[in-house]
């Protein structure tokens, strides 16, 4: 792998991994180290990158892995999602943007307490857009684990949903699409 070709994958690659390592160690100083650890651990094994299949998994796949050992290493939960990923959209009322953003901020709340499998392939899926195989792919899973994991997550968010005060399935304030 040339310096160029490198270059070239750093940006192509790096916001995507640092949003998933984001994810994972839930603070953004520490996902930016997992992400230069990951590009350091590509450049050290650069004459062996030609052999590597999918690079784009395999960087992925590191990137989890790398995220999770900093996880141990530090013994402590990932900060709150809230402040991750915002909503806008400017055309709605005031008072239908409160409503909305406290959706989001109870799905946001809800995935946190997924099982980091299904918070994983639910990021992934829903946060990211990526294709079911990409993910079975980046995660080393197969394509029904994947399916399966995504159903139960978007389920389990379903169900809390439900059980909302003011929230039902024809309700105009849901967004929640089951089929995406």
């Amino acid at each position: 792998m040339t310096e160029r070709t490198f270059q070239k994958l750093v940006e192509r690659q790096k916001d995507k991994l640092f949003r998933f390592a984001l994810r994972i160690v839930g603070n953004e100083a520490e996902a930016e180290d997992v992400v230069q650890e990951v590009f350091i651990k590509l450049w050290h094994q650069r004459d062996r990158a030609d052999d590597i299949d999918n690079l784009e998994a395999w960087l992925t796949t590191l990137t989890r892995n790398q995220a999770i050992d900093k996880l141990r290493s530090k013994h402590r939960r990932t900060e709150p999602i809230e402040n991750r990923y915002d909503m806008k959209d400017h055309g709605v009322s005031p008072h239908r943007q409160t409503e909305l953003n406290q959706t989001v901020a109870l799905v946001k709340k809800w995935m946190e307490e997924l099982p980091p499998k299904q918070r994983q392939i639910m990021h992934l899926r829903d946060i990211e857009g990526l294709a079911y195989k990409e993910i079975a792919e980046q995660l080393g899973l197969s394509l029904d684990q994947v399916k399966v994991n995504l159903f139960r997550a978007r389920q389990a968010i379903r169900h809390r949903m439900q059980q909302t005060e003011n929230w039902s399935p024809g309700s105009e304030g849901n967004h929640w699409n089951a089929e995406r």
